[in-house]
């Protein structure tokens, strides 16, 4: 399948200029993400479920994305300083297995997880955090100027049709079996998964000559400085308000009106195959000029997918809204990500903070998040009260303050 898919990847860029075709090491990283994000789409949209199917409260669920996302930043910082350190690869592979040990632990705990479930968190926020760090400065690495918006799309697409996959097989599993033990083994199969993603990763080789300063603490200067830098970051503060609760409330709506995790998993199916189509687009035709127009389209895209749940919460209003927000979620994402990245070489020393970069804007989203999360807890913790709706159309109406964020090139 590996090579399958190296293949094709080649083939399409064949066709195209030296400069935006893709390097071996973009293809295995693309290899990489896809493999892990099936095992994480398998048991991640289904850990949110399995903490409600065991206590049936969205403070529950909210507290404990909350924690994720608080420690989060903090595993980011902890695995920059590793990869100044020692290298890209030491943080990645650390947490694709970090993130496999913690589903192993999911296992073993079975329902005693709710008992700990703070402590999980914590577990899967540093997990996480060591995997993305690393990944998110690999795709730096991997990818140019000429070629990053297209890698950026392949990324995508082979990131959707994980998780598209990934969903429907752990709702087939889960449906087939009584109880809560379909979990244990999607939490299982998703183990065996980050195994493979770790194993694959010893084909990309160490960076050489990378930077040892860590320069973190240097970023509140440098952001007085580059104006244009903490608008981008406060860009996915924005993008944050709005992500915290669509992390795990739309499941957890969906499965309240239409209690089967086999129709939630098939309707992430159909989700994922909206934003493959998102992303095919996006590779073809996308332009950094219109980086403005695209985060405009986005946002309408998202007040027209909430209007939806204003009239009443049910399986047609919740799969419409998700079906939007599938669509121009991707394009929202694409061209924030690739107009930060087109950022950090402009930043001094020239491409040597990507690191740094990379930490700190993951703390702007995720305080963004956590804002977004307190506000769910606070005025939305009960699902028949009808603010729900409300505090989306809040938070999606945020999202056109994105335009100011960034400037056309």
């Amino acid at each position: 399948m590996n090579i399958r898919i190296r293949n094709w990847l080649q083939s399409r860029g064949n066709a195209l200029p030296p400069e935006k075709q893709l390097s071996p090491e973009a293809v295995i990283s693309l290899i990489i993400h896809s493999t892990f994000q099936f095992g994480a789409s398998m048991s991640g949209v289904f850990l949110n479920l399995y903490l409600w199917r065991l206590t049936h409260s969205v403070v529950v669920n909210g507290t404990y994305s909350m924690i994720v996302y608080i420690l989060t930043p903090i595993g980011f910082a902890l695995g920059g300083w590793m990869i100044k350190k020692k290298d890209r690869m030491v943080s990645y592979r650390l947490g694709i297995m970090l993130v496999g040990l913690f589903y192993l632990s999911v296992i073993i705990a079975q329902e005693r997880l709710v008992e700990y479930y703070v402590l999980f968190a914590i577990f899967n926020g540093l997990a996480a955090a060591f995997y993305w760090v690393g990944y998110l400065t690999l795709m730096y690495d991997v990818s140019t100027e000429q070629n990053r918006i297209r890698y950026l799309a392949f990324n995508m697409i082979f990131f959707t049709v994980a998780t598209l996959a990934g969903p429907a097989l752990a709702g087939f599993i889960i449906r087939l079996k009584d109880g809560l033990s379909g979990y244990t083994i999607v939490f299982g199969i998703a183990f065996v998964m980050f195994l493979l993603a770790a194993l694959i990763s010893l084909k990309i080789k160490a960076s050489s000559g990378h930077h040892r300063v860590y320069y973190l603490k240097l970023t509140g200067l440098i952001m007085k400085k580059e104006r244009a830098w903490l608008k981008a970051l406060l860009g996915f503060f924005g993008i944050g308000l709005l992500q915290g609760t669509m992390l795990f409330l739309p499941n957890i709506l969906l499965f309240k009106v239409m209690p089967r995790e086999d129709i939630v998993g098939y309707l992430g199916v159909l989700y994922s195959s909206l934003s493959i189509v998102t992303g095919i687009f996006i590779s073809k035709y996308a332009n950094a000029s219109k980086a403005r127009f695209y985060l405009i389209i986005s946002t309408a895209g998202y007040l027209v997918g909430v209007s939806l749940l204003l009239g009443s919460i049910n399986v047609w209003s919740v799969v419409g809204f998700m079906i939007l927000y599938s669509i121009f979620s991707p394009l929202q994402g694409n061209t924030m990500t690739g107009y930060y990245y087109g950022l950090i070489a402009k930043l001094p020393l020239k491409g040597e903070l990507k690191v740094e970069s990379v930490v700190v804007r993951e703390f702007f989203l995720n305080v963004g998040r956590v804002i977004s999360i307190i506000c769910l807890i606070t005025f939305g913790s009960d699902l028949d009260g009808g603010l729900i709706p409300w505090i989306l159309m809040l938070a999606s109406l945020t999202q056109i303050a994105l335009v100011w964020t960034i400037k056309n090139r």
